[in-house]
């Protein structure tokens, strides 16, 4: 029986189902299989792919929607992965172009590595910033953070939502309603009962994440990673918005290195929404 051509293989909607088949699409390339985060990408958001008629996927990627259910603000692709024994055939191209004419008018953003800008730019994608990961073992000021945190509570969470749609510059309720159970802790930093911050740490294959990190000043930005990373036994990862100088000097000084550059891209607008200077890191590049 003859194998069917990529090109008419279905582009389907992924479901929960389908974890497995992610994480060991992950792992073939080269990836940490990643099996927390795409737990949360397929229920905060919709994954796609197109089956491997041998078993497995050909490839997958998640978009997570912001805003209004029936008009999203902002949708997020991310994890966009392809079979290495089905590589550089179109298919990577193929499943962009579905997602842009899916989610069309609404703007898409992603991270993209080098690898990927090409494809991206080929799509109509246009740079408008970058991230920067960092990576290592954290070594404390000595002189201790200068803005107090404490872990949050569930009497917190409308306001860190209130915090979050001012910043992001739309709901992410969805998402941002699962880090309690999501996150291994959330802490946030307060002024005179106002919530000015908050971030939060989560469990990777090979490192602890730190992320999303909103904060009013790159202070309280240095104060809720230093909390996050007492007691850390792993090394600890972010992506830093790369505006944000200070901050990735401060942390390389104390121990990450960078060990890769993503660029910012978005489809359908010039520039992302809400407030750059309090986003320092997403919560995952995979969701914007």
């Amino acid at each position: 029986m003859p194998t069917p051509s990529l090109a008419t293989l279905p582009i389907r909607r992924l479901t929960f189902r389908d974890l497995s088949a992610c994480a060991d699409l992950s792992e073939s390339r080269g990836w940490t299989r990643e099996e927390h985060r795409w737990s949360l990408l397929l229920t905060a958001g919709k994954g796609y792919g197109i089956d491997d008629p041998g078993g497995g996927l050909v490839s997958a990627c998640a978009v997570t929607e912001y805003g209004h259910s029936e008009r999203p603000a902002l949708a997020a692709v991310g994890m966009v992965l392809v079979a290495e024994r089905h590589a550089r055939q179109g298919v990577g191209r193929r499943l962009m172009r579905h997602l842009v004419a899916t989610y069309s008018p609404a703007p898409l953003t992603l991270y993209a590595t080098p690898n990927g800008r090409p494809l991206y730019e080929e799509l109509g994608f246009k740079a408008v910033g970058g991230a920067e990961m960092v990576r290592g073992y954290f070594a404390p000021d000595e002189q201790g953070p200068a803005v107090p945190t404490r872990a949050a509570t569930a009497e917190d969470l409308p306001a860190i939502l209130r915090l979050d749609e001012e910043v992001f510059g739309a709901d992410r309720t969805h998402m941002i309603a699962r880090l309690p159970a999501f996150a291994d802790r959330l802490r946030v930093a307060e002024e005179d009962g106002r919530l000015v911050g908050y971030a939060a740490v989560w469990p990777s294959t090979d490192s602890d994440v730190v992320g999303p990190l909103i904060a009013r000043d790159t202070e309280t930005a240095k104060a809720l990673l230093a909390s996050l990373a007492v007691g850390a036994e792993r090394p600890l990862r972010t992506d830093i918005d790369v505006r944000h100088e200070e901050l990735l000097s401060w942390l390389k000084a104390r121990g990450l290195a960078p060990i890769a550059f993503n660029a910012v891209m978005t489809y359908g607008t010039t520039e992302l929404p809400g407030d750059w200077s309090r986003r320092f890191a997403p919560l995952t590049v995979a969701a914007g």
